[in-house]
Formats: structure tokens, sequence, C-alpha cells
């Protein structure tokens, strides 16, 4: 059984007024990570007001979920030594000024890519998932690239940008377009071709190195394994193991297809992009582009679509009443979205918003 590792970028806020504060540094300093299992951490992000924690790599959904929610508590204990609070969602509700980690490599991103760097303050959820070659993560690549933008659709949790209703369910995936290297990849046919492509990448000195390929779905230049990168960050622990559960089916399902010669679909960077666009906007509260025509159909029927592909890989690995029982949790009580949105409309107050999304986070509404 493959197995799977997350990484989930939370934000740091006050925790009185909830505006995101500048403390990951004196937060990171307080942690007690003594306890973590081998290979997860609690790190700096490109923003101070940023902290990511990354688990170990499990083949057990149960598993993932235990150490999802341990480096939570580990990230909201630190926090609270530096006076702050954690919230996992993609964007802050309220009004923030980024403040960029002083890091090299940051620095050096500020001056090439100026105003993207230095207002970019989105957290999202990136899934690894682990792969027999890089042939076989290419191959995969290739085939889950019309599938993803699903996965946009029920983790959307960032409508609001700046103190703003954004208009959208996900706008961290708006905000993520600002990068010259993000978004969907096209078929790459083959490794020679992947490799080709971000070689050719890297030699127009537009990207400063290979991590800055920001695909929706790569090869992880550090781990064996694809990365799948377009979900927001869940409130809910749960969603988060949804999510990853869900990735790994497609991973599966995607690396079946190529060993028994199914070619991958052929829909246009551009296409995907329109999928990307559309799920970002309605979250699952409006039609979705079908994964296989490219047309829009009703989001559960869009859901029920890549269900009945990755029923199959479910079904063999144990996920399928986790990942069947989440998708319509997640259509009964809304996306995370839409709950920061009741929030508002219920108490008229961001910080309530952010109040709420600290609780959650916490693990107070499992």
């Amino acid at each position: 059984m493959r197995s799977v590792g997350v990484e989930e970028e939370l934000l740091l806020v006050n925790a009185e007024t909830g505006i995101p504060r500048a403390v990951a540094a004196r937060a990171i300093r307080n942690a007690d990570t003594e306890n973590g299992d081998e290979g997860g951490s609690l790190e700096g992000e490109l923003q101070q007001q940023q902290l990511e924690t990354d688990t170990p790599p499990t083949e057990r959904m149960d598993v993932l979920g235990e150490d999802v929610r341990a480096w939570r508590r580990t990230a909201i204990d630190a926090a609270r030594e530096a006076g702050a609070r954690v919230i996992a969602s993609g964007t802050s509700p309220l009004p923030v000024q980024p403040t960029v980690d002083t890091d090299p490599r940051y620095q050096q991103m500020i001056e090439h890519f100026g105003l993207t760097t230095s207002e970019q303050l989105t957290c999202a959820c990136h899934v690894h998932v682990s792969v027999e070659s890089p042939e076989e993560g290419v191959a995969v690549l290739d085939r889950i690239r019309t599938w993803t933008p699903l996965l946009i659709g029920l983790s959307a949790n960032s409508p609001y940008w700046q103190g703003q209703d954004s208009g959208y369910a996900s706008y961290r995936s708006q905000a993520l377009q600002r990068w010259p290297s993000a978004g969907p990849q096209p078929v790459h046919g083959s490794l020679d071709g992947y490799e080709g492509l971000l070689q050719a990448m890297l030699d127009s000195g537009v990207i400063l190195d290979r991590g800055m390929v920001y695909f929706d779905a790569r090869l992880s230049h550090r781990f064996p394994t694809v990365e799948i990168r377009v979900a927001d960050v869940c409130a809910d622990a749960r969603d988060t193991v949804l999510i990853a559960a869900l990735c790994r089916a497609l991973v599966d399902t995607a690396a079946r297809q190529w060993q028994d010669g199914e070619p991958a679909l052929t829909f246009s960077p551009t296409m995907v992009r329109l999928a990307n666009w559309q799920a970002s906007r309605h979250g699952l509260d409006a039609d979705l582009l079908h994964p296989r025509t490219m047309r829009p159909v009703a989001a559960r029927a869009a859901l029920e679509e890549l269900l009945d592909l990755l029923t199959p890989a479910l079904d063999a690995s144990g996920d399928l009443e986790l990942v069947n029982a989440g998708v319509e949790r997640i259509l009964a009580r809304g996306t995370g979205a839409a709950r920061q949105r009741a929030m508002l409309e219920k108490t008229g107050q961001l910080s309530d918003v952010v109040a709420e999304l600290a609780r959650v986070t916490a693990g107070q509404d499992e």
C-alpha cells in the first residue's frame, strides 16, 4: 500500500483580535517536538504569520488523522506561548500586512518577484503519495490532472481576502496564480518530457529553482512521491484525511491505468485551468466541470463520477467507507468557505469567523 504524508500551512493570529501575527520564529523556538514521530516537523514558511506542519509517511488513514491532530496541537501549544492562536484557513479573514521570513531564499524571491512574494499569505494542504519510480510518477501526473479540480471544490476554505468577501470559495487558488509557474501541468508523456520541461523552465531564469515549480501536482524534489498541491488547508482535520485518501486513490488508479496501457486524457492546461477556476469560484455550490468532458455538471454528479472511478482503489485500501462518509459530510454541512460565510452572517464579525476557525482547527468540532 502506498504511504501518504501531509503538509499543512497554518496561520498565526492574535488571540484577542484575530489579526495575523508575525511570531513564527518565536513559536518554533517554543515548540515541543520531542514526541513527534520520525519524519514529522514544525517549521516556518514564506511569511512570519505562518507555520507549516509535516506528518511522517504512513499507510493508514487513522494514523494519518492522529498525526495531523498531534502536529496541530504542537503548533497550537507553541503559538500560545508566543501569544497567538492557530487557524487552518486558506487565507486570513481579517486584513493583514504579510511579513516575509528572513531566510535568504525568501529574500531573493522578494527581489525577483516583488509584490507577488511580499503579498503572498495563503495556506495550502499538500499531499505526498509514494510512487515506485519517477516514470510511474509522471504517468500518474498525466492521468490525475483533470480530476484534481474536484479537490479544490471539496477543500475550499478561503472566501475572504484583506477583510472582504472575495466572491470565491477558494481565493487562495486565485492568489496562487500570480506565480509564473503555478497551475495545471501539461501531459508530459514520459519522464524525459517532464524533466525537459523543468529544465527549460530553469534555463529561462524566470524561476529560481526546482522548488518553485508550482504545478497543481509534481514529482517531489525531496521524496519519492507525487505531491498534489491544489487543496486549501482544511479547518476540520477529518477533511484533511479525506483529501489525503482521495489523493492516494487517484495515484493508485492512475498508476493502474498506466500499467494497463490506458492513455491519459489530453485536455489542454487551459481547459484544466477553467475547471480549477470553476471549483475555486463556487466550491460545491454550483456546477463543476466534468473531468472526462470539461462540460458543466452538478457538483454532486462530478463527485459521484470521481467516487465511481476510485472505488476499486478505495476498497482495496480500506478507505471506501471513510471517503464516502467524508464527501457526504461536506455536501451536507457545506465547505469550509460556506461555514466561514455562515458564521459571518450569524454574527457580523470577521473576528468571530477567526474564533470559530481556531475552535475547529483544535478539533473541538469533531
